[in-house]
């Protein structure tokens, strides 16, 4: 197979198309539109790969070269994470990196990682069959794809699996001549030097959410909250994690108007605790108040705790930041990024509500990028500040100044000054 032979220069946005390209042994550049910093790649079918996609891999991205695979088969080949305990976030989720058990000398040559390639991704593979450390390095990625993680790793692997072609795709970063990250401009270029098609990853999202819903619900009542007045509780069930998430609505969604929406990610401390240490409960408060008195409206509250680490990892977050650490340092030194939640259930979520365009309830520009990414139209954001105190105050202040959160600056110097802290 010769990589150069893929045809047609024009970029191309349908994935089916893609996933014919790769099907027939072809290569196709990937581009996160979403997160420009992360670039392209090219991306093979690993059943497909040979020497001559490595070397042009090795020759014309001169990134890493990768194999990213389903869950499923990282775990059929006993592979172990590279970091243990981590959770999924916009960095790639590195396994231990592998090689072919026979078939390769040092393992390094163009051959030598197209062997172990093929090796990892044929069926049936099992730990037998490779031998770790070695030269290839596996990307688990989540189960349900970009529907869950709109990742480029999880678009690739859609597109190999949409082809009928296993469950495993490898990468390779494309790098521009100084060395850098490749920006869109040097990916296009590259692309049409090598007449190459090209490939978004929100392409690829939009196609499964046009053509799958994997959320279901599975329990419906009225409740009434001393807070809000009462609420239509929508319980949700997925086929992709093993979670459990509620909608909670006023009035008639219907209609092309926009709908007021909360994404609330679960906070067992500071929503049912009455923690002070976060900001979390008072806002789950404002919205339901908000959302009541409007007389239309959706909370999505989801089981993300700790922006997605977990109850366990959020405790020993906290006790870092007793330490001195804020929250931002406290998940990366866990070995976390700072916010590892995803929307790709809430999107279906507020689909299966029939919900399109939604007046965001939000402090979060991550959240309004999360949902657009997934098809929903944002069409206003209003901010949700509850007033800091000062057992809160620096927590905020490092969710503006490091997390992007869009705060009124004034409320929280005002705050700090109360407590006598310097302002930021």
């Amino acid at each position: 197979m010769k990589p150069m032979d893929t045809t047609g220069t024009q970029a191309i946005s349908r994935p089916a198309d893609a996933a014919e390209v790769l099907a027939s042994g072809r290569i196709v550049v990937l581009y996160d539109d979403a997160h420009p910093e992360i670039g392209g790649h090219l991306c093979s079918s690993a059943t497909r790969v040979d020497a001559d996609t490595v070397n042009f891999m090795i020759t014309h991205a001169r990134g890493l070269i990768c194999l990213a695979m389903s869950e499923t088969r990282m775990q059929s080949l006993g592979i172990p994470m590279m970091v243990g305990d981590t959770a999924y976030s916009r960095r790639l989720a590195f396994g231990a990196s592998i090689e072919s058990r026979t078939g390769v000398t040092t393992g390094i040559s163009a051959a030598d990682r197209a062997r172990t390639i093929q090796v990892a991704s044929a069926p049936g593979a099992g730990p037998d069959d490779i031998v770790m450390p070695g030269h290839v390095f596996p990307v688990m990625v989540r189960s349900g794809g970009v529907l869950v993680r709109g990742g480029l790793p999880e678009a690739a692997v859609d597109l190999v699996t949409m082809a009928g072609d296993g469950d495993a795709a490898a990468l390779c970063t494309i790098l521009d001549d100084d060395g850098g990250v490749a920006d869109r401009s040097a990916v296009e270029e590259m692309a049409r030097t090598h007449d190459l098609p090209v490939l978004c990853v929100s392409d690829v999202v939009a196609d499964r959410l046009r053509q799958e819903q994997v959320v279901e619900r599975v329990a419906e009542r009225e409740i009434e909250s001393r807070t809000g007045g009462n609420f239509r509780a929508i319980v949700y069930r997925n086929d992709i994690d093993a979670h459990e998430h509620m909608a909670l609505v006023v009035g008639d969604l219907s209609g092309d108007e926009p709908v007021s929406v909360r994404v609330h990610s679960q906070c067992l401390t500071g929503d049912v605790l009455g923690s002070t240490r976060c900001d979390c409960g008072d806002q789950l408060e404002l919205a339901m108040r908000r959302i009541a008195e409007e007389g239309r409206g959706a909370i999505v509250y989801m089981h993300q705790e700790g922006r997605g680490i977990g109850l366990a990892n959020k405790i020993r977050a906290y006790a870092l930041q007793d330490a001195g650490r804020d929250t931002v340092e406290a998940n990366l030194e866990l070995g976390f990024k700072e916010d590892l939640r995803d929307y790709g259930i809430t999107a279906q979520i507020l689909k299966d509500l029939g919900i399109r365009r939604v007046k965001l309830l939000t402090n979060n520009p991550q959240k309004i990028e999360g949902l657009e990414l997934y098809g929903l139209e944002v069409a206003e954001r209003s901010r949700i500040q509850a007033p800091a105190h000062p057992d809160n105050v620096q927590y905020l202040r490092t969710k503006r100044s490091k997390l992007g959160h869009l705060l009124d600056p004034e409320e929280l110097e005002s705050t700090g000054a109360e407590r006598g802290q310097e302002p930021s």
